[in-house]
């Protein structure tokens, strides 16, 4: 039996997380630009509804298919049936609690980060002082960590998937993958230099 947790793009999408810090301080900044508006609710739903929703909404209807690199994305038929039984495991009731809880986490730090944005007015001054642009970085750079947070939420639910559910997983048909998937990236049948699970796998046995 191939081990799923070997999978390259798993590891791949779990290490985009180191990035979420960085694009968390652009945010930062961008609710530092200018003064804040009188009604600061309305900035707070714009920044959290145009931040979170989407990406949350996204991962509750058709998961992110995370077997792509850049711009690039493995063609459904490319797929192998272990892969496609990872993506089977993305549709779980486990996943989208995962997905609401870490939703609800990055609002929180969200606010957070609206409470300290006086603290990144000296940095933010290098912009032009226009409060609704301030906004709009702050909800684009919000949406992109709140993107590769969820996917690596993803990951982190297919990992902590025990050999009981993952032998007892049917592999989703390749027909159906762009049909309940977001599949974001040029399709291509392999990407280069990332090895299969199959590969993966056998270089395993061979240096036990």
């Amino acid at each position: 039996m191939n081990n799923f947790r070997l999978e390259p793009f798993l590891w791949i999408h779990l290490a985009g997380l180191a990035i979420a810090p960085l694009l968390l301080v652009v945010v930062w900044i961008g609710l530092a630009v200018s003064d804040p508006w009188s009604f600061y609710w309305l900035e707070l739903l714009i920044v959290g509804i145009l931040g979170v929703m989407p990406i949350l909404w996204m991962q509750w209807t058709k998961p992110f298919d995370f077997f792509g690199f850049l711009f690039l994305s493995v063609r459904p038929k490319s797929l192998t049936e272990e892969q496609r039984k990872i993506l089977r495991l993305l549709q779980t009731r486990k996943n989208k609690v995962f997905h609401g809880l870490a939703a609800v986490g990055l609002l929180g730090v969200g606010w957070l980060l609206y409470q300290l944005a006086p603290f990144a007015a000296i940095t933010a001054s290098m912009l032009p002082q226009w409060r609704f642009l301030g906004l709009i970085i702050a909800a684009v750079a919000f949406c992109l960590c709140n993107l590769v947070v969820q996917v690596a939420v993803s990951v982190l639910g297919v990992l902590s998937t025990s050999d009981k559910t993952w032998l007892a997983t049917e592999a989703i048909p390749s027909n159906q993958v762009t049909a309940k998937f977001t599949v974001i990236g040029l399709p291509v049948s392999k990407i280069f230099l990332i090895p299969t699970l199959d590969v993966a796998s056998d270089l395993k046995e061979k240096t036990l």
